[in-house]
């Protein structure tokens, strides 16, 4: 009966067929009408109306077959229902046929050596609709391996879009696939395709293991597509291996999907290091490539050769732009540059913790222009490019960047992080002002460590960031450094490193290396100085003003941890000791020179008046105005260990002992003085006039090539000699030979410090304390005749009482000869005074006191005589006729009146004698007016 249906019953029948999916039936079908059925007819009928659902592995064998032509006996025998034909008429069944539109083969793209081949556009045209109507895309290597040498095309087709799109799409990333269809995606331009394949590696840190496979399944295979590299004659124009002879950028279009692959990995080093550094730990480049194991495929020499050099361009690179300055960002770093010089064939870098322990030599190594300044541009930009000397796959630049990770580990584990690109700013623009700012940010972040291990380590570790290794004595053809400080001598760098063992207290270790050992790593005097420096510098940090603690300790111990450099006699360690002592009597003190903030040492180095501390000393401490000695002596300490004041100048042609002798004065005066104001703001009297008197001298502060005027001691003086006495003055312990009459001795006090400050004023000043002087004389003049009236009063009324009393007594003559069986008149503080003073030399002052109480003492004699010649003759007023004429009778002989007056008048004249007498002497110097004549009376 099948011989019987017309040919368009047999195509309806075989679209029928199709529709239903029987493949049995369709097989025995195109066996039986071979002739009919060429092979294109049945594969448009096929791609047209198979169901796109239908599982690949279900008609794979059918298009086998319908490739061979060979088909086994038994499809051919296979019952075929025609059933469905069997009612059309032949016109009937030619229309059906004119309107079935089957789907031609040919596509837009196909390559050319599958333009004749109807199979492989069946297979092409298939899988794109199986992707495109069913989303099937896992079902096309079911459909294609059977085939995939069968025509390159679908090799290529399986390998390098099937097989990255699937993985990414069903097999690493199904939640989040990509929305293209298979021939969208095939279609894309090649950068947005890799970006596409790429765009959830390493997104999450649970995912980093997986960079690498995502690159070897994914990347790898996308590559080996011939559509994704330029003409193969532009290639080989290129040669075998590009490089800096082909120019900036020569390359970077011979396969965009690939530099796309190197910038995304360049980006992720400079955002996301991790990524980076898994990527390139996880694969070899693109000759590491997984192809699922569905077929072997090769690049050729020249498109291999670029992958590989490129790619090591690109991951040195990626170490460069890490922007991180940690740990393990650098040991990531380091990971790429040794994974590179073994995919370089180079010799293979030392594990990353020998090379920290040994820090091998690398300068000689690092040879030509690499280290050239202009290449520090090349950190920032044009990473990529062939001229790049850094990035170039060469043994130089992998030994250089081996060279700078180091460095930046040294620096960043020592606690001075750094990152790989300011080593390299560091190297190649030698920048000596940056480097030493280094240099010291990573001594000082040293810290404490008791260990001395650790110091020798560190010493050698930034001894060797200075050169990398370099021998010393070995002749190069560049003999300047080439470490990241290069710039900074080894005397500078060993100058730190000792200060930052005496910092730390490492004084053993500090003396076996820089003053015991045989190489002398330091000059004798670059040792001292370094010493003597860092001894201030333990000063200046000091909190606490004891010696025996903190900073002023270390101060101390620095000094005595080399004895064989430092002597005990040098000038500079005078100054120190000077130095610690002052500040240590300064702790027995309570001392705040600004408030809430107590004081420290720094503060009496940089101040601007140091010896002014006394005063404030004084101010803030009770009665520490009687601790003199030590107070001088602190000043002396100052003035011994270099402090004085700022505004002081030169001395001229003193030398210095001379000069420091005459500093050592002045504060001694001057302190003293403020000892004096201390004591008279504090009403303690006594002790400021025992200062004046004890402690001030007329001597000027004289040396043989200059004098230096004595400015505060005349003003102590002068402010002392116009103290009056308060309720709060200090009374006085004991009187000694001093009136007992307290206004007459505190006169008297006042009278000899205004002398004193009239001995070592300067002459400008003698007209105030002169007129201070005569105010205190005339204030003792006016309290001596108080007194004497007041005795006078008293000797009147006891003679009252001896007239007015029963029986009227009269002392015998003998009664005054014998004072120790008589009744014993008080002596009055004017006579004691007196009897001191004339056992005491007398100033031209003191003359002048000594006038007046002359005049007093004769004045009371007078008074006393008269007095005993009445009671001798039972009367006070007459005298006998038997009495020899003397004082008292002359005096008495014009009553009482006469007698007052007369006593008065004598009193002025001794006044005036005195007064002349003060101002003949030292009236010259003042222009003061001539004193009155004799027998003329004062106003």
């Amino acid at each position: 009966m099948a011989l019987l249906l017309s040919p368009a019953k047999l195509v309806l029948l075989a679209v029928h067929l199709s529709v239903k999916a029987d493949i049995d039936s369709l097989t025995a079908l195109a066996a039986r009408h071979g002739t009919l059925f060429r092979k294109d007819l049945i594969l448009r009928i096929i791609l047209t109306y198979l169901p796109e659902t239908l599982q690949s592995k279900k008609y794979v064998r059918f298009i086998e077959q319908l490739e061979t032509g060979a088909f086994p006996e038994t499809v051919t025998a296979q019952h075929i229902d025609y059933s469905a034909v069997e009612a059309l008429t032949d016109d009937e069944a030619a229309k059906k046929v004119r309107k079935l539109h089957l789907l031609p083969l040919n596509l837009a793209d196909i390559p050319g050596e599958a333009t004749d081949d109807a199979t492989t556009l069946f297979l092409l045209r298939r899988s794109y609709r199986v992707d495109e109507e069913a989303g099937l895309l896992d079902e096309l290597p079911s459909l294609l391996l059977p085939f995939l040498d069968h025509s390159p095309c679908i090799r290529s087709l399986m390998v390098s879009t099937i097989l990255p799109l699937l993985r990414r799409n069903c097999e690493y990333y199904p939640q989040e696939p990509i929305s293209y269809t298979l021939l969208g995606f095939q279609q894309l331009p090649d950068r947005v395709a890799v970006n596409l394949l790429l765009s959830q590696t390493g997104l999450r840190e649970a995912d980093l293991a997986l960079v690498g496979r995502d690159l070897k399944g994914m990347v790898g295979p996308w590559l080996y597509n011939e559509k994704r590299w330029k003409e193969t004659k532009r290639c080989q124009s290129y040669g075998s291996v590009p490089g800096p002879q082909d120019g900036d950028g020569a390359n970077d279009d011979l396969c965009p999907g690939w530099e796309q692959v190197l910038q995304w990995l360049t980006a992720h080093a400079s955002k996301n290091w991790k990524v980076a550094v898994s990527a390139i730990e996880q694969w070899d480049g693109p000759g590491d490539v997984d192809l699922g194991g569905w077929s072997v495929m090769w690049l050729s020499d020249q498109e291999q050769d670029h992958l590989e050099q490129s790619y090591a361009r690109a991951a040195l690179a990626s170490a460069y732009l890490i922007p991180e300055a940690s740990v393990k960002a650098l040991e990531g770093a380091y990971s790429i540059v040794a994974k590179i010089t073994s995919l370089l064939d180079q010799d293979p870098a030392s594990p990353l913790p020998s090379s920290l322990a040994m820090l091998p030599p690398l300068a000689d190594q690092i040879t030509g222009t690499i280290t050239s300044a202009r290449n520090a541009a090349y950190m920032r930009n044009d990473l990529l490019v062939a001229s790049n000397l850094l990035t170039s796959p060469s043994k130089t630049s992998t030994t250089f960047l081996r060279a700078l990770i180091l460095s930046a580990l040294l620096l960043t584990r020592a606690g001075s992080p750094c990152t790989l690109r300011r080593a390299g700013e560091l190297s190649l623009l030698r920048d000596e002002r940056e480097q030493k700012s280094e240099a010291n940010k990573l001594i000082h972040a040293l810290g404490p460590n008791t260990d001395d291990k650790f110091w020798i380590k560190a010493r050698n570790e930034i001894l060797w960031l200075r050169d990398w290794g370099a021998e010393d004595g070995t002749s190069s053809s560049d003999d300047q450094p080439k470490g990241v400080f290069s710039q900074l001598k080894k005397e500078f760098l060993e100058v730190e490193i000792l200060k930052a063992l005496l910092g730390n207290t490492r004084y053993t270790l500090a003396r076996s290396i820089y003053e015991d050992s045989t190489d002398h790593p330091l000059a004798k005097i670059v040792l001292q100085d370094t010493i003597y420096a860092t001894a201030m510098t333990a000063y200046d940090n000091a909190s606490n003003p004891n010696r025996t603690r903190g900073g002023l300790k270390k101060c101390d111990e620095i000094l005595k941890a080399f004895p064989k450099t430092i002597e005990k006699s040098a000038a500079a360690t005078k100054k120190i000791e000077a130095l610690l002592q002052a500040t240590h009597a300064l702790a027995e003190f309570r001392l705040v020179l600004k408030q809430g903030e107590p004081f420290t040492p720094v503060v009496l180095r940089v101040h601007t008046d140091p010896i002014s501390i006394i005063g404030k000393i004084l101010e803030q401490n009770p009665r520490s105005y009687t601790r003199l000695h030590d107070l001088v002596d602190i000043g002396s300490r100052m003035v011994q260990a270099g402090l004085r004041a700022h505004e002081e100048v030169g001395h001229g042609v003193i030398s210095a002992p001379e000069q420091e002798l005459t500093q050592r004065l002045t504060a001694e005066r001057r302190i003293v003085a403020m000892c004096i104001d201390a004591a008279l703001i504090e009403d303690d009297f006594e002790t400021a006039y025992s200062y004046v008197v004890n402690r001030l001298t007329a001597k000027p502060i004289s040396m043989q090539s200059a004098t230096v005027v004595d400015e505060y001691s005349w003003k102590a003086a002068l402010q002392a000699g116009k103290y009056r006495r308060t309720g709060q003055t200090v009374r006085p312990t004991h009187l000694g030979t001093a009136s007992g009459n307290p206004e007459i001795r505190h006169l008297e006090q006042r009278i000899e410090c205004l002398a004193a400050a009239l001995r070592i004023a300067p002459a400008p000043t003698l007209q105030e304390i002169l007129n201070a002087f005569r105010r205190a004389e005339e204030e003792l003049d006016a309290a001596v005749k108080a007194e004497a009236e007041q005795e006078d009063a008293w000797d009147t009324a006891g003679d009252s009482i001896h007239t007015g009393m029963p029986g009227g007594f009269t002392p015998p003559a003998s009664f005054n000869k014998h004072p120790a069986t008589a009744t014993a008149k008080p002596v009055t503080s004017s006579s004691r005074r007196h009897q001191a003073e004339e056992a005491a030399p007398m100033s031209l002052f003191n003359l002048s006191r000594a006038s007046v109480m002359s005049a007093q003492k004769n004045l009371s004699a007078l008074s006393s005589l008269q007095r005993s010649a009445g009671l001798m003759g039972g009367s006070g007023k007459n005298t006998t006729a038997e009495e020899k004429p003397g004082p008292a009778s002359a005096i008495g002989s014009d009553g009482e009146d006469g007698h007052q007056q007369k006593r008065a008048r004598k009193r002025d004249q001794l006044a005036n004698a005195a007064m002349g007498t003060l101002v003949s002497g030292v009236g010259w110097l003042i222009s003061a007016p001539a004193p009155p004549q004799p027998g003329t009376d004062r106003e």
